[in-house]
């Protein structure tokens, strides 16, 4: 029986918009194309996520990835305030499980900078139950440990769990450890997973 839905942030409960936001900051495609290269597909990213590195060591292993870069990685990142934002049917859908007696949480990979300057994208959190950000665990999505951590850290059992992520891998890695899984494509879609769950 599921009593519990976690949900991952970016790109579900706040819309990730890095292409966007790079853009609004005047990079062109080929440029926006070798920031992301360098920065979110570099392992610096997962252990910035992890606050296993300082803002300015991330900045210089992006650098690293592309040299040619640094200043555009440098303004790219500096501020990200506007990098995400909260979806428009999130707060809607919370209070709707809540008043289906579902909890409700959180589980995603979060670094300190993004849960800082990015504020208005985590503003349905005061309607939930609580959640797990990476980089207050040092763990990161599909690591088995944050999945743990979170489930530990609220005393619940991982079966009577739904877990909803825009990425498979981490919904495969959370279904692995008991949880039911939910890839998460559109709001529409995922709307018939939510209402077909019958709480005791």
């Amino acid at each position: 029986m599921i009593r519990n839905v976690v949900f991952d942030i970016g790109g579900v409960l706040a819309d990730y918009r890095l292409k966007e936001f790079l853009a609004e900051k005047g990079f062109d495609g080929p440029a926006i194309k070798r920031i992301i290269k360098a920065s979110v597909m570099s392992p610096f990213w997962g252990m910035f996520e992890r606050d296993e590195i300082t803002e300015q060591e991330a900045l210089l292993g992006f650098a690293s990835m592309d040299p040619e870069m640094e200043p555009a990685l440098t303004r790219a990142y500096g501020n990200i305030e506007g990098l995400l934002t909260c979806s428009s049917f999130a707060i809607p859908l919370i209070k709707e499980l809540k008043e289906m007696g579902l909890h409700t949480y959180y589980l995603s990979n979060y670094s300190r900078k993004a849960y800082h300057e990015c504020g208005e994208s985590l503003s349905f959190m005061e309607y939930m139950d609580g959640g797990v950000v990476s980089f207050k665990v040092g763990k990161t999505k599909p690591d088995p440990a944050i999945y743990t951590a979170f489930l530990q850290k609220y005393n619940l059992k991982a079966e009577e769990c739904l877990f909803i992520d825009d990425t498979e891998e981490n919904v495969t890695a959370a279904e692995k450890l008991g949880f039911k899984g939910c890839v998460f494509r559109s709001y529409e879609e995922l709307l018939p997973v939510i209402r077909s769950i019958r709480p005791s």
